[in-house]
Order: C-alpha cells, then structure tokens, then sequence
C-alpha cells in the first residue's frame, strides 16, 4: 500500500537531510584524521566548520560580498577551513586531495559571481581571513601583505609608517588583497604607475604538493602567472611582497556632474580622448547612469578624479585641455593620498583613516558586473544612441576607467594582464538592486546582457576582451576544464597569453586540483 503523500514527502525531506549531514560528517571526520598528522587536533578542531557547526553560517556569509550567492538554493561547502599558520594551507591542500574534495580559495569574498565560495559539486572552502600580516619597511620601500589582508588594511599600514608613500590598488577598502593582486588590481595611480602586479617583487605560495615557495622556490613562470593569471588556478598564495610607490604631499579630487539638458554629451565625448592622453598624474573616471530630473528619464555624466598635484596646476590643465568639463577651483579639494583613498571608498573629508580597517562583513548587495575595453572613440551619434538605450533599459550604469600613461609603456606579455597599450579605457557594467528573488535577478543580469550586447558594435573584437577581476559567467565556463572550453573565457581575460597560463598550469597542476569553474585548464 503506498504512503500518504505527505509522510512520503517528509520521509524523502529527511532521508535527503540525513544523507547530507552524513556526507559532511563523513567528510569532517576525514579531513579531522588527516589535518591530525601535521597540526595538534585542538587547533585543527578550532579551524574547521563543518556545516553542523553553530558558527558555519556566520562564517560561511562573513565574506559573500554579493547576496545573489548567499540563498537557501545556493550550494554550500561541506566544510569551510579557516587556517591560521601557513602550514595550515599546506596541509589543508595535501589533505583535501587525499579525501577527495574540491578546495575553493576565499581571501575577500569578492569573487563577483561567487567562484570562491559557490560549486554545485561537494567542495571545501579555504578561508584564508586569518593570514592577514602586514609588514611595512620603509626603508626597503617594500611590503609583505598577506593574502587574506584587505586593501583598506594595506593602505593604513603604509600611512601608519610614511605619509609619502602609497600603492596602486583599488579604491574598495574591503577587497581582499588575494583575489585582487592575482587579477591583476588597479586603482586611481593606474596611470602614473601601472598595475598592482606591476609592483610585485615576491610571493610565498602553496603549491599541489604542499610545499611553501617563494619567487626563487616557484620559478619564474609560475611566479609570472600569479601576477594577473588568477592563482586559484594554480597554487594558493599566502602573502605578495610588494614594492610601494612615492605620493606627494598633496593630492587634488573632483567630482563634476553634468545632464543632458546641461553639456553632457560634449563632456562624454571629450572625456574619451583627453582622459587616456593627458598628464599621467591625473585619473578620470567617467559614470553614466539613467536617472529620472523633473519626472522625466535623462542621463547623468559624471566625472570622478584624481590628481597627483595641487588644484591649481589642475585647474590650468583642465582649462586647457578639457575646457567642456569648465572645472573650477571650488570644484576640487586639495588633500593627503590617505585622504583621498577615503574619498574615493565614500567616507566623508575628515574620516579617520582607521575607518578602513573596518571589513564591513555580512554586507553584500544583489549585483551584476561586466566589463570591456575601448580602443576608438564612441562617436556623438553613437553616444547619443547609447544614451536612448541606456534611458529604456533603466538601470545598468557603466563605469569608463581611463588607460594611457604608464599602461602604454608596459608590454602586453609582461605579466598575464594583456590590455595595455591600444586600449583607451576599460568599462565596467554595474547593476545593483535591492529585491530578492528569481525575477529581480532575471530582470537585472538581462538588462546586463542586453546592454553589452549593444555595446558591441564601439569595443575591442577578436577577442572581445574582458577584465578577470570583473568576473563574468556569461562569457564562458567550464565543466571539463578542456583547452577548448577554456578559450571561451581565457582568451578575452588574458588574450594571447592564454597559452602560457595553459602551459604553466600544465606544468605545475596536472591533474587540475587547483580549479573553479573559470580557470586555466591543463592541457590533456
């Protein structure tokens, strides 16, 4: 006789339950036993959440930066290592390959489609929040910054010991310097200085093996790809030694805001050619977003800068070389280089650079990115055509990143980074909404899509290239890691040095433990 319904149902619920908690604790005990030949068990029992685990949720969520990864139908990790010494990562790696498990790599949690931290197979995470060190030497010019630190906790660590001394970083204080030095990294000195990786002069690392290397230890090639390659494709990093980089005393920023009604398409259109050409100590940004003025939909044009150099020198220059934008001297605000990284993260002028310390966990919005690059300019009717496009879509702003300067200097091959000379600004898609939600979700990554569709037609081709930090699902995946699905993704992030990154992954993983569902492939 069958069952009621209800009871087959509740039978069905708690058998799926009970397998699940009996995976993980099968898993945990495992992982306990291996992890227990190299760390004393009370420590490996202080680094290890399993799922039943009371603290696993608050863990696991500290650092999903974006709440479209954080549902009760997202996959979550069996369980979550949190290692507090570097032999931790050594033997997290040795061991979850003897269990047979999948080891994401988490430093910031800012991984845009979640690749850190979400799989649909059983996996673990490495949590590496704990291994956050930094170590300042002024006298050397140099840092080592561990993987899990942030870069609001670099930036205050170099302040604390010179106030003429910086980093070319992004202007997020809560990204986990990990993921960003790996992809690449760059902030408002692009121009004057290049990349984060630029800057790199050492790392340690774990490598398949279990072996902690640095620059000398690991070889120059695998050295190369962890500069802008995405090293969780290849090892975990545990610290990059970076070599910091002169400010002035004072800094000059300005944020200027133009409509359509006003002159903003003559400020767009502008902004394209003296941005990437003009004085390598000015950074430009320029945002585009719809927004209603008078119930009625127009665009906004605003451009967001930074200048290595006092206001007036700014303003002459402006003056000009870019007189549509009619900056001002009220307009801008002389200030520190640790000021202005506050400015630039939306803290107000007199903020105490301790406020970058702050890690803002459990913070995350819904939001989807893209990204292209630009190597002509988008004419006035292309512009004004975009602006139609933009006003029916609603809500998709884009960011233009100005390049020039010290990125045309660099070659292409230097590091895994490949969009340097040619290009004259990255764009970033930016959508972020508030309501949860199937529909929302579908709503908004569509309008994503569509956009960059259109977009098509003004950006770089063979390949459309893309920026590995702005990560991006829709360009392509991966379920067989083959060469082949590989090149969807790899050649728009890294263009011709794909197959470098294909031959040191070769070379160092291949058996491609080291892998989420964007990363290089070995070759088979």
């Amino acid at each position: 006789m069958p069952l009621p319904l209800p009871f087959s149902f509740v039978f069905f619920f708690f058998f799926f339950s009970f397998s699940l908690a009996a995976s993980s604790d099968s898993a945990y005990q495992s992982l306990f036993q291996c992890l227990s030949q190299s760390i004393p068990p009370n420590n490996v029992s202080t680094i290890l959440f399993s799922n039943t685990n009371p603290s696993y949720s608050s863990v696991l969520t500290a650092y999903i930066r974006n709440a479209r990864f954080n549902t009760s139908s997202t996959p979550k990790p069996l369980i979550i290592i949190t290692p507090l010494e570097e032999s931790h990562v050594s033997a997290a790696v040795i061991c979850s390959q003897k269990v047979g498990y999948q080891l994401k790599i988490r430093s910031g949690g800012h991984d845009y489609e979640g690749l850190s931290y979400v799989s649909e197979k059983p996996f673990f995470i490495l949590d590496m929040f704990h291994l956050r060190s930094i170590s300042v030497d002024i006298a050397d010019e140099t840092a080592w910054v561990g993987a899990g630190a942030t870069l609001g906790e670099l930036y205050y660590s170099i302040w604390e010991k010179s106030k003429v001394y910086g980093f070319p970083a992004g202007v997020c204080p809560t990204v986990g310097v990990g993921g960003h030095f790996s992809g690449a990294g760059y902030g408002t000195m692009l121009r004057k200085y290049g990349l984060s990786v630029d800057h790199i002069v050492d790392a340690k690392i774990v490598d398949v093996k279990g072996k902690i290397l640095d620059r000398k230890g690991m070889g120059e090639d695998l050295f190369w790809a962890i500069r802008g390659g995405g090293a969780a494709s290849f090892c975990v990093v545990l610290s990059y030694k970076i070599k910091l980089v002169r400010v002035p005393n004072t800094v000059t920023v300005f944020r200027v805001e133009r409509l359509l009604a006003d002159n903003a398409t003559d400020v767009a259109l502008k902004w394209q050619s003296v941005a990437p050409t003009t004085d390598d100590n000015l950074f430009m940004r320029m945002l585009l977003q719809p927004v209603t003025r008078n119930k009625q939909k127009t665009m906004r044009v605003t451009v967001i800068a930074m200048y290595l150099g006092d206001a007036n020198s700014l303003v002459s220059l402006l003056g000009k070389e870019f007189p549509e934008l009619g900056l001002q001297q009220n307009n801008c605000t002389e200030t520190s280089w640790i000021d202005s990284v506050l400015w630039w993260a939306n803290f107000d002028f007199g903020t105490s650079p301790s406020a970058l310390l702050d890690r803002n966990v459990n913070d995350a919005d819904f939001l989807k990115r893209k990204s292209d690059y630009v190597q002509t300019t988008i004419p006035r009717n292309g512009l004004e055509s975009l602006w139609e496009k933009m006003i029916e879509l609603g809500k998709v702003g884009l960011v233009f990143n100005a390049y020039g300067g010290r990125m045309n200097e660099i070659k292409a091959t230097e590091t895994p980074f490949p969009h340097r000379a040619g290009n004259l600004y990255k764009i970033q898609y930016s959508v972020n909404w508030d309501e949860p939600g199937n529909e929302a979700d579908k709503n908004y990554t569509t309008q994503s899509k569509l956009l960059h569709d259109f977009m098509t037609q003004f950006v770089s081709k063979n390949p459309r290239s893309a920026y590995l930090n702005y990560r991006d699902i829709d360009i392509g995946a991966t379920e067989n890691w083959s060469y082949e699905e590989g090149k969807s993704y790899g050649e728009s992030y890294f263009n011709g040095n794909y197959e470098r990154l294909v031959n040191i992954k070769t070379a160092v993983d291949p058996n491609n433990f080291f892998r989420n569902e964007q990363s290089i492939p070995p070759r088979s």
